[in-house]
């Protein structure tokens, strides 16, 4: 790795920024705040002049922060869109008003970080996620974002994304997904992706789980947080993206802005103009070919397979769809 990082400070372009990023992977998944804290510190702590709304959870929450990306900057204002992984691009991953960071952007944060973590002590170097939301920090600083739509990697309490005090946290809901680091179960899933909740920050959830609502209830009380439930309730919106479970995650998008009205002022219809505008691929995307209608999904997870049935099951009854499934070994089989 340090001939690349040597080599990295003579070259400059996006194609060896983005090689540099990916050998990050070889130090692997580490979860813990001190490496991204430490980071965003020696770039100054873009953080802080920011705000945000924090998304957790198994499914959805991607989604829900395109969804809300599209009513805040159709209000007018200025938003910054942080979601993973991407589906074409890496760029997709850092956004000002829909627009993906440039490639010089990415080539000249990737250096800096890179210079910043080099006096990082041996054996505690950074990895690609924690620069990743170190540089998408300092980009939507740099491009004085009103607000940031922050979605977590994997969990909550100990994500890299989790330096951030938003203006209101959000969990979408709870699955087994990620269990080796996560927990085995929806109550320590659960417990992990409570840790985004913070002192006084309200959260509202769509989670419906007993066992789960009790351990974000607690976390939520410890905290003399404000805790807003609304279950699997489904809004009833023009939305251009297909699925029930979409409907509910609009009903929390929605819940989100009337939250944050004293924050984010947000005029009527407003909303409804927004929820009607979002594009989010490869979430039950359609695609004609001819005849051939294609269906596109992300669904990696027990829950999202079951989301995935419904929305067939509603709209293809008639059909006998042929399947094309493609996985990473760590899932269940």
């Amino acid at each position: 790795v340090n001939s690349k990082l040597e080599a990295l400070s003579r070259i400059v372009t996006y194609p060896e920024a983005i090689e540099h990023l990916l050998e990050l992977n070889l130090f692997g998944t580490k979860l813990g705040l001190d490496n991204p804290r430490r980071l965003a510190t020696r770039a100054g702590s873009p953080h802080e002049r920011l705000r945000f709304i924090h998304v957790a959870g198994t499914n959805g929450k991607g989604s829900v922060c395109a969804m809300l990306e599209s009513i805040y900057r159709e209000a007018g204002l200025r938003t910054g869109l942080f979601t993973s992984p991407h589906l074409v691009s890496f760029r997709e991953r850092i956004q000002v008003n829909r627009e993906l960071i440039p490639e010089e952007t990415v080539a000249s944060l990737a250096t800096q970080l890179r210079d910043f973590a080099a006096k990082f002590p041996e054996g505690q170097s950074p990895t690609f996620f924690e620069v990743l939301v170190v540089m998408a920090l300092c980009h939507f600083a740099e491009q004085a974002c009103d607000i940031v739509l922050w979605e977590t990697g994997m969990g909550g309490r100990l994500d890299a994304t989790n330096i951030v005090t938003p203006l209101a946290g959000v969990i979408t809901n709870i699955g087994l997904d990620h269990t080796r680091w996560l927990g085995k179960t929806h109550a320590a899933i659960a417990a992990e992706k409570a840790g985004i909740i913070k002192p006084r920050i309200p959260v509202l959830t769509t989670a419906g789980q007993p066992e789960v609502l009790a351990v974000i209830r607690a976390e939520a009380a410890k905290h003399s947080a404000q805790l807003i439930e609304l279950g699997q309730t489904e809004e009833i919106a023009e939305l251009p993206l297909n699925g029930r479970h979409q409907q509910t995650n609009a009903s929390l998008a929605r819940a989100v802005v009337e939250r944050l009205q004293a924050e984010l002022p947000v005029v009527p219809g407003v909303i409804r103009n927004g929820l009607a505008k979002v594009h989010w691929p490869g979430r039950l995307q359609a695609v004609r070919r001819g005849e051939q209608t294609v269906m596109l999904d992300g669904a990696h997870n027990a829950e999202g397979a079951e989301m995935l049935r419904r929305a067939l099951a509603d709209g293809f009854a008639a059909e006998s769809p042929v399947f094309i499934l493609g996985m990473v070994d760590e899932k269940d089989g």
